[in-house]
């Protein structure tokens, strides 16, 4: 959810409390909420706490019915002036080309003035004599210092997609070097966020090393030019099996952060079956149009509600979209999953996982886990086979809690749907699982 109109705030594109519930109702648990480099510094040298405030009340709404926040350093072509958003006017080198607004994404291609700003922003070209990079980095310490005893934020995303001009990955990751340090000037305890080149999201690898830091993560996307293409299968798998080899040359892990933005439903749903084959975590794009100016044309197509104001059910939902998206996966695991899958055709979910965690550490009899049941899934209610474990939640409960059985090396859960019956909304995990 990226508001990219004045004033740049979720809030004043009335996604909140509404929102909130929507979300959590279905089953969703993490939101990548765009915070705005123009929003956060309009002037320079000026922190605007107003705006911090106003995406902490956001933050807050969201936490309330259990749903995390990734805060999303977001921009699109650097400012309005290109046809984009993101950065604060002053913040941008042209060096005195001429600047024209392009219908996203030409002017990455077509706009010079676009390339020598970007040029100048990697080479770290001074404003009063202080590095562009720099002064991002003190809007990102700011952000950091608001957010960081906040327990319910996921982390930072440094950079939307970066997209290079002209530079090379060593000032990228330069750049990201500044970035973590800043931040961990200020916050020890979120997980930081880096992102490779915008190129990665169609199947071109990423050269960044590891980074001085365990906690880090690499937020990654996975778009394809035509996604009706039927070489769109195979590049989509590309770019995730190039973050899978990213995280196991670097150690750091893995996010899916961008998909979608599209009524393709089948290539939607490909992306989120590819995901789910690695047990990656996703976040789709996006939850509700509002008016973007570089995205989906129009807007309205890449909504999955469309009046964020009001709760996403009837007519304010693409319920196509919400059944695509909105699958049962586990949530929390007292133990080391070993794969889930979701069979759409027969509404079939998978899930099976060692008792035994990553560490070594073996869960006690009983020990909870939790997966999420959305009711667009099963409106009528679901039944549940489970080996090496048992049923802990009552009939048609939205979060299922299960444990294991003495002696169960391994559960295996096989969820479908029912005749009769209802499912309850999908929410936060129960306090007696989690605990």
């Amino acid at each position: 959810m990226v508001n990219k109109r004045a004033p740049y705030t979720p809030g004043a594109a009335h996604f909140g409390t509404a929102a909130a519930s929507t979300l959590s109702s279905n089953g969703f648990d993490v939101v990548r909420l765009g915070v705005l480099y123009q929003g956060v510094e309009p002037r320079q040298g000026v922190i605007d706490h107003r705006y911090l405030t106003s995406i902490a009340t956001t933050v807050a709404q969201l936490a309330d019915r259990g749903v995390y926040t990734l805060l999303d350093f977001h921009q699109d072509e650097l400012n309005q002036e290109f046809g984009g958003e993101g950065f604060p006017t002053w913040s941008v080198q042209t060096n005195g080309l001429p600047v024209k607004k392009y219908v996203f994404p030409a002017a990455y291609l077509q706009s010079r003035a676009l390339n020598r700003a970007f040029d100048n922003f990697w080479s770290n070209k001074a404003s009063q004599h202080v590095g562009l990079e720099q002064w991002y980095v003190t809007a990102l310490d700011a952000v950091a210092r608001q957010f960081r005893s906040d327990p319910w934020v996921l982390g930072y995303d440094l950079f939307n997609e970066p997209w290079p001009a002209n530079a090379s990955t060593a000032q990228l990751a330069s750049f990201y070097a500044k970035a973590i340090a800043g931040i961990r000037s200020v916050d020890t305890r979120h997980l930081i966020w880096y992102e490779p080149w915008v190129t990665f999201n169609f199947g071109i690898k990423t050269q960044l090393a590891s980074f001085p830091d365990i906690q880090l993560g690499m937020s990654f996307h996975d778009y394809c030019l035509n996604a009706a293409q039927p070489s769109c299968a195979t590049s989509e798998q590309s770019t995730v099996a190039n973050a899978l080899a990213h995280s196991t040359a670097t150690g750091v892990g893995l996010l899916l952060t961008e998909f979608g933005a599209s009524d393709n439903y089948a290539d939607v749903g490909r992306v989120v079956g590819i995901a789910d084959d690695s047990q990656l975590s996703w976040i789709e794009w996006s939850y509700c149009g509002c008016n973007d100016p570089t995205g989906t044309i129009p807007p309205r197509i890449e909504a999955l509600v469309y009046r964020p104001s009001s709760p996403g059910t009837g007519n304010n939902v693409n319920r196509v979209k919400l059944k695509v998206l909105a699958e049962p996966y586990p949530r929390m695991v007292s133990g080391t999953p070993v794969s889930y899958t979701f069979d759409v055709a027969t509404e079939t979910f998978h899930l099976t996982y060692s008792t035994v965690a990553p560490d070594g550490h073996h869960f006690s009899t009983g020990a909870c886990s939790a997966i999420e049941i959305p009711s667009v899934q099963y409106p009528t209610g679901y039944q549940v086979t489970v080996n090496g474990g048992k049923v802990l939640s009552k009939p048609g409960a939205g979060v299922l809690e299960v444990g294991s059985t003495s002696g169960s090396a391994a559960v295996a859960v096989t969820i479908t749907p029912s005749a009769s019956g209802h499912t309850a909304p999908a929410g936060p995990i129960p306090a007696s699982c989690a605990t």
